[in-house]
């Protein structure tokens, strides 16, 4: 079964979280991956079981990249901070481009998380 990878900058984090609460039922049907801070709040609010990597910028983001690469990722939902400066945004621009090149679709945001999750449906 591929994964679903949750990701969340620090002021998006509280945002992923509430998400994934409301569709927990969905998320609940799928492998879920995530970074470390992320993916250790989602379980604290939720109880879905993810498997955590490293935090982003120390490695995390490489770590759903090589998911990518092997082909075991369906969908990342990486809610980013567009307003904030990032630290690590090579890690995060090489991210979207390896989401690119493996076609592995990726909402940024609430919006398109909708619609992406509303297409996994079908």
């Amino acid at each position: 079964m591929k994964k679903i990878a949750l990701v969340a900058h620090d002021r998006k984090k509280d945002e992923l979280v509430d998400f994934v609460k409301e569709h927990r039922e969905f998320f609940s049907k799928h492998s879920l991956v995530s970074t470390g801070t992320t993916g250790g709040r989602i379980i604290q609010a939720t109880d879905l079981e993810v498997m955590r990597f490293q935090s982003g910028p120390i490695g995390g983001d490489q770590q759903v990249g090589a998911l990518i690469a092997t082909d075991e990722i369906e969908a990342i939902f990486f809610f980013r901070d567009p307003l904030t400066s990032q630290p690590h945004e090579p890690d995060v621009q090489a991210l979207i481009r390896l989401c690119d090149v493996h076609k592995i679709p990726v909402a940024t945001n609430t919006a398109t998380a909708n619609l992406l999750i509303k297409g996994m449906k079908k």
